[in-house]
This record gives C-alpha cells, sequence and structure tokens, in this order.
C-alpha cells in the first residue's frame, strides 16, 4: 500500500527569485501561509532594497545571492539550498498568489509527485496574458503534448510545487525562463506523476517583467525539440485536480 505523508509530517520550503522587487515584496509576502517552514529569497544582484525589505518582511528569510544570472538560475540556485520535503516555486512581481499554495501542497500529499499550476484549467485564469501570449503559449503547449503525450494545458507557468526529492530525476540546467518548460518536459520524461492545480495570475504591481514574449519563446520552442531528441520519453501521467 502507497502510504501518504500527513501535513503534519512534511516540511515546505518557498523560492522566491527576485530582481528589483523591493516595492513588489510586501504584497507578496503577505499572501504567503503562516504554516510554510522556510522561505528562500533568491536575490539577482538588485539594486534596490529588495534584500533589506525581505528581511524586515520575514526576519526568518533566508538569503541566496544568485552567482549568474536569469530566472532558470536562480530557482536552480534556491532548489540547492532548500531544506523542506516540498518545494514552492512563486514569483516575486505579484502575480502568484501564496494563498494558492494550500491547494499544490495538498495535491502532493493526495498522491502527486509534481503540481503545475494551471491558467487554463476550470477555475484558474489570468489578469496579465495578452492576446499574443496566449495564442504562443498555447501553441507550445500543444506542441509538447504531442511529443511527450502529455495532457498539459498551460506550459508556460511558474507556479509549481514539487516533492524535493525529485531534483535529481528534473537534473535542472538552464538559465532562462525557459525553467518551467524544461521542468514539464523532464517530469513527464521521468514518469513523474503530473497533475495541474487551478491558479489564477495577477498583473505585475509595481515595475516592467523582464520577459520577451519572442525571445523567450523561441528559447521554450528550442527547449522542446532539444529534449525530445534527448533521452528516452516515458509519458507523464497528467490530470487536472481542483483546489478546494
Amino acid at each position: 500500500m502507497n502510504m501518504q505523508p500527513s501535513a503534519a509530517s512534511v516540511s515546505v520550503t518557498v523560492i522566491v527569485p527576485a530582481m528589483n522587487e523591493a516595492d513588489n515584496l510586501p504584497h507578496v509576502f503577505a499572501t504567503l501561509p503562516e504554516w510554510i517552514d522556510e522561505v528562500i529569497l533568491v536575490d539577482g544582484n538588485s539594486t534596490d532594497d529588495t534584500v533589506a525589505v525581505a528581511r524586515k518582511l520575514r526576519p526568518d528569510l533566508r538569503v541566496v545571492v544568485q552567482t549568474r544570472r536569469g530566472k532558470g538560475n536562480a530557482l536552480i540556485e534556491g532548489f540547492q539550498a532548500a531544506k523542506g520535503d516540498i518545494i514552492v516555486m512563486i514569483d516575486a512581481d505579484g502575480s502568484t498568489d501564496g494563498r494558492e499554495i494550500r491547494s499544490f501542497v495538498d495535491t502532493l500529499l493526495a498522491g502527486a509527485d509534481f503540481a503545475k499550476g494551471s491558467r487554463y484549467a476550470p477555475g484558474g485564469g489570468s489578469d496579465d496574458l495578452s492576446p499574443v501570449r496566449s495564442l504562443g503559449n498555447k501553441a507550445l503547449t500543444g506542441l509538447t503534448n504531442l511529443l511527450y503525450g502529455t495532457r498539459y494545458t498551460d506550459l508556460c507557468y511558474g507556479y509549481n510545487a514539487f516533492w524535493a526529492r525529485h531534483l535529481d530525476a528534473l537534473n535542472l540546467d538552464c538559465d532562462g525562463f525557459e525553467i518551467e518548460t524544461l521542468m514539464n518536459v523532464r517530469a513527464a520524461k521521468a514518469g513523474l506523476v503530473i497533475r495541474e492545480v487551478p491558479s489564477h495570475e495577477r498583473s505585475r504591481i509595481h515595475g516592467t517583467s523582464n520577459l520577451n514574449a519572442v525571445r523567450d519563446g523561441l528559447r521554450v520552442l528550442r527547449t522542446i525539440l532539444r529534449e525530445r531528441s534527448g533521452r528516452a520519453t516515458v509519458g507523464g501521467r497528467t490530470q487536472v485536480a481542483f483546489a478546494e
């Protein structure tokens, strides 16, 4: 019998990659549940008060100073530093709501290896997706499903959670925004149990995003094609999980 751990028996780490997000962090940290065991801010060498603001908001915060550049590298360095049984990745711009973390953790406790946020699953949505970005995301999602036998509804979304014990299977090695795609593809290739969790994306509160739809879309496309020519594919068992 596969006995799943109880909520009380596991620890949860939240990874927050940030660069010049001092104005947004009060909003982000206010949504984090009190029961989280560890919060790691990965600072991309910010030139504002990102780290000072974060430490004031959460004195128990752990700070990792990024050694290279890019969201992918920031997340990888945060993952390596995490001590929790479960790792949750959220954004520092206010677009991801920490109150949804409970749904991701519950999905993992219910038997999933990888809980993948989706803005297109019933109950999800977005205040930020432009028609062009949405069309590109759907095209890339469809290509991934075709090549890897998955049933994803939202490939390019950065709100995800997974059991830390699967880090070796993911074997992450990229620097940019394609990190989410790489995680989704490698989770499927490793045969992990993947369930989608409906999530509502908010608009960035302050500042400007570093995302470039064309440049980063091409990086995602190259990642999809490169991974297809690599290790043998094992279809991921993807299904939509509904948050209560």
